[in-house]
C-alpha cells in the first residue's frame, strides 16, 4: 500500500486523572503503537481490515456517521464524524490497521483515532497542524465514542518527541517538550524542537496485567462527574455562582477554597479533589526534577501519584495494585504507576536498564503466584520514548 502511518502509544509518568479537570500533565510517546497502511480511493468508500480484531469495516466518508456499533470500526467512524464538522470529505481509503501491544492502559484508542484522522486528512488533501489533530481526535472520542477525556492522550501521541518529556497545561493548551536535564526546551508547536543527543538513563517497563478493559464501560466517566461535583460543592459552600456541569472544572477553583470547604463535602468528593490538587503540585515538582536531571525524585513523585490514585481517586484493580506494590519493592525501579485510567490494563515503571532482567523475572514470579489465572496473558514489554504520530 502507498501510505503508512505509525501512531504511537503513550505513557504518563505524572499527571494522572487530571486532564479532564484542566490540570497539568506529562507524558511520552513510545516506540510501540498502531500501524495503518492505506491507499486513497477515487470514490467515497472506506474499507478497513484489522490484524488485531475480527471483522471488516465499510462505510461512505461523505455520509453522516451513524450511531456507534460498539465495534472497532467505531473509531474510524468517529474520526470521520469530527473531521466532517470542519471539512468536506470526498475520498475514502482502503486500509489495514494493526496494534503492536495488548489493548489496555496505553491509550490505544487515541492512537487509532489519530491514525484515522491523519489518513482521512491525507486522502482529502487537508493539511492539519499537530495540535489540530489533537483536538479533532479528542473531540471524536468525547462526542462519538462517549469517553469524557481531556487532551493528554492525544497530545502525547501527536506531539511527542524522542527522549523529551511533554509538559501540557490542559487549561491553556500551552506545552513544552523538555529534554532530560534541561539541555534545551522549546515552547509550543510553532517553534522548532532541539533534540538532545544523549540517551535517557532509563527504559520504560510495561507490565500488562492480562486483564483488558474498556474505559467507556469502566468507572472512568463516573470519576469525571465526581470531580465536577466536588467543584460544584466548593462553589456552593462559598456562595459563588454555579456554572453548567460541562463548564465546571477543579482547575478554576483555588486550593484555598478546597481547604476551607473539604470538611463540609461528602468524603468521596473531597478525596477526588485532594487527588487533583496534590497531583498539580507533583507535576510542578516533577517537571523541575526532570529539568535538573533528578531521576530519583521524578520516580518518587510517580510512585506518590499512584498512591493518590489508589487512595484518593480510588481506581486500580487488585491486579494492578499487586503489580504496583511488587515493582515498588524492586531494586532498579525509579518510579511508576498505573498506566491510563487505572481500571484493569497495565502498570508502567521507569527502570535502570541494568536491572531489567531481574525485574522482569521477579515481578512475573510474584504476580503469577498471586494471580495464576493470568499465566497465559500477563506480559512484560520494554519501550523507550519516541517521536509522535507520523507518516513512515
Amino acid at each position: 500500500m502507498k501510505y503508512h502511518i505509525f501512531s504511537p502509544y503513550r505513557v504518563c509518568p505524572l499527571g494522572a486523572h487530571v486532564d479532564h479537570q484542566h490540570g497539568l500533565v506529562t507524558g511520552f510517546a513510545i516506540n510501540k503503537g498502531v500501524d495503518l497502511w492505506f491507499d486513497v480511493n477515487d470514490n467515497s468508500h472506506v474499507h478497513l481490515e484489522s490484524k488485531t480484531f475480527e471483522g471488516i469495516v465499510d462505510f461512505e466518508i461523505d455520509a453522516p456517521s451513524q450511531v456507534r456499533e460498539r465495534h472497532w470500526g467505531d473509531y474510524a467512524r468517529g474520526a470521520k464524524f469530527a473531521l466532517r464538522k470542519r471539512f468536506e470529505l470526498k475520498h475514502g481509503i482502503n486500509g489495514v490497521i494493526q496494534g503492536s501491544l495488548p489493548v489496555g492502559g496505553l491509550s490505544s484508542s487515541a492512537a487509532v483515532l489519530i491514525a484515522y484522522v491523519m489518513a482521512f486528512a491525507k486522502a482529502n488533501d487537508i493539511t492539519l497542524q499537530p495540535f489540530e489533530v489533537v483536538k479533532i481526535a479528542s473531540e471524536a472520542e468525547r462526542e462519538y465514542i462517549g469517553l469524557n477525556n481531556g487532551l493528554l492522550d492525544q497530545a502525547c501521541i501527536a506531539l511527542g518527541k524522542k527522549d523529551e518529556l511533554l509538559f501540557l497545561d490542559c487549561d491553556t493548551n500551552e506545552y513544552r517538550l523538555i529534554p532530560f536535564g534541561g539541555q534545551s526546551a522549546t515552547v509550543n508547536s510553532q517553534l522548532s524542537i532541539v533534540n538532545s543527543d544523549s540517551e535517557l538513563p532509563f527504559e520504560i517497563g510495561i507490565f500488562f496485567s492480562g486483564l483488558t478493559r474498556s474505559l467507556v464501560n469502566s468507572d472512568y466517566n463516573l470519576r469525571v462527574y465526581e470531580c465536577k461535583t466536588a467543584a460544584w460543592n466548593m462553589l456552593a459552600y462559598t456562595e459563588q455562582p454555579l456554572k453548567t456541569f460541562d463548564k465546571t472544572f477543579l482547575r478554576d477553583i483555588p486550593k484555598a477554597t478546597f481547604d476551607k470547604t473539604r470538611i463540609a463535602m461528602p468524603a468521596r468528593f473531597a478525596r477526588r479533589a485532594e487527588h487533583f490538587y496534590s497531583e498539580y503540585r507533583r507535576v510542578r515538582q516533577g517537571v523541575t526534577a526532570w529539568e535538573t536531571g533528578n531521576l530519583k525524585l521524578f520516580g518518587k513523585l510517580s510512585f506518590d501519584s499512584c498512591e493518590s490514585s489508589i487512595h484518593n481517586y480510588e481506581c486500580g484493580s487488585p491486579e494492578l495494585i499487586a503489580i504496583y506494590e511488587i515493582m515498588r519493592s524492586l531494586p532498579g525501579v525509579y518510579g511508576g504507576r498505573f498506566s491510563g485510567a487505572g481500571f484493569k490494563g497495565a502498570c508502567i515503571a521507569l527502570v535502570d536498564p541494568a536491572h531489567k532482567a531481574d525485574i522482569e523475572k521477579v515481578l512475573t514470579e510474584r504476580y503469577l503466584a498471586q494471580f495464576p489465572e493470568y499465566e497465559r496473558t500477563f506480559q512484560v514489554f520494554w519501550v523507550r520514548p519516541d517521536d509522535g504520530a507520523r507518516f513512515v
